[in-house]
């Protein structure tokens, strides 16, 4: 299951290997279908990245603090550090393929 992340937590969660993380809100049409993505990816790649969700309306700093205009908007950091951001609907493989190619 994606972890949910809070500033508390963000730092922690990230700051060593791979992660995915899913900037979304509730009441977004897109983000709806791509959470049960997410979900999935994260059942699939479990011991091998974390993947986790923010959301937005609950979490608006650190939606700002990397920049996020429009969601969803799903951003991979390798040990700490953002190294692709992708805005829109992805697709289970695409995701899968850029975290497998960190």
């Amino acid at each position: 299951m994606a972890v949910a992340l809070t500033k508390e937590n963000f730092a922690k969660s990230i700051e060593s290997g791979v992660a995915l993380v899913d900037f979304w809100a509730p009441w977004c049409g897109p983000c709806k279908m791509q959470l049960p993505i997410v979900e999935e990816l994260a059942a699939e790649m479990e011991g091998q990245a974390t993947i986790a969700k923010i959301n937005v309306d609950e979490e608006p700093e650190l939606a700002s603090q990397f920049g996020v205009m429009s969601i969803p908007t799903l951003i991979l950091f390798k040990d700490g550090q953002p190294v692709d951001k992708m805005v829109g609907l992805q697709s289970k493989e695409s995701l899968k393929t850029k975290i497998q190619n960190q």
